[in-house]
């Protein structure tokens, strides 16, 4: 098993095409739900145990194996917005790219001939961590930690936070971000027997209804 390689997998430096997307923060900056530490602590907490938990669960399942399809079309059911649909969409296919350039595998050119526009970024995300020889656990723990490292850098850069603080909110987190990769992993050990439904499916309405509004404004610092 090859955990050196879960660094360069959840790398802020990997060009997977994150450092682009706010996760939602830059529509909370602006209606003044994130104004602090405090208050992007609080932000992120609530990403982790819903949008979070769901990546970190589908990547946990495509990393053991499971059919990549299958999973993509759960992740589909459970973005009911059309926005952060074409967002999961299209940084899945920057994730696909880097992937494929670093860990060249069958499972990944399969994938990505089955889904030309692109699959959910958490599906392409576990495929890579299973190419690269990696665990379910870490591609739980990779994509849990993305949906909230995301954020804290997305803030630092909107609100000119203090990078110490921003790192101190990920420190805070560690604990549950360790829950929330092992709620993920249980839940993915019951897809061969369950089947994909059995994945957690926690909503974030005020995620989704600000993404759709995010989606239409003329100018913004990041795509998401």
């Amino acid at each position: 098993m090859n955990r050196a390689a879960l660094f360069v997998l959840a790398d802020g430096r990997f060009p997977a095409g994150g450092h682009a997307h706010s996760g939602g923060a830059e529509p909370a900056v602006t209606a003044g739900r994130i104004k602090d530490a405090d208050s992007l602590e609080h932000f992120c907490r609530g990403r982790l145990h819903t949008a979070g938990l769901v990546a970190a669960a589908l990547s946990a399942a495509a990393a053991g194996g499971h059919d990549p399809l299958a999973l993509d079309d759960a992740a589909d059911a459970r973005t009911p917005v059309a926005a952060l649909r074409t967002t999961a969409r299209r940084l899945g296919r920057q994730m696909m790219r880097a992937a494929r350039a670093a860990w060249p595998s069958a499972e990944l050119d399969a994938l990505a001939a089955a889904r030309p526009r692109g699959a959910h970024q958490p599906v392409v995300l576990g495929v890579a961590a299973r190419a690269a020889g990696l665990t379910p656990l870490d591609a739980a723990y990779a994509a849990a930690y993305e949906n909230v490292s995301g954020p804290a850098t997305a803030v630092v850069r909107l609100l000119s936070l203090d990078p110490f603080d921003a790192t101190a909110v990920l420190a805070r987190l560690a604990p549950e971000l360790d829950r929330v990769a092992a709620a993920a992993v249980a839940a993915a050990r019951r897809v061969p027997e369950e089947g994909a439904d059995v994945l957690p499916a926690a909503s974030a309405p005020l995620l989704d209804i600000t993404a759709e509004q995010h989606a239409a404004w003329p100018v913004r610092l990041f795509a998401s």
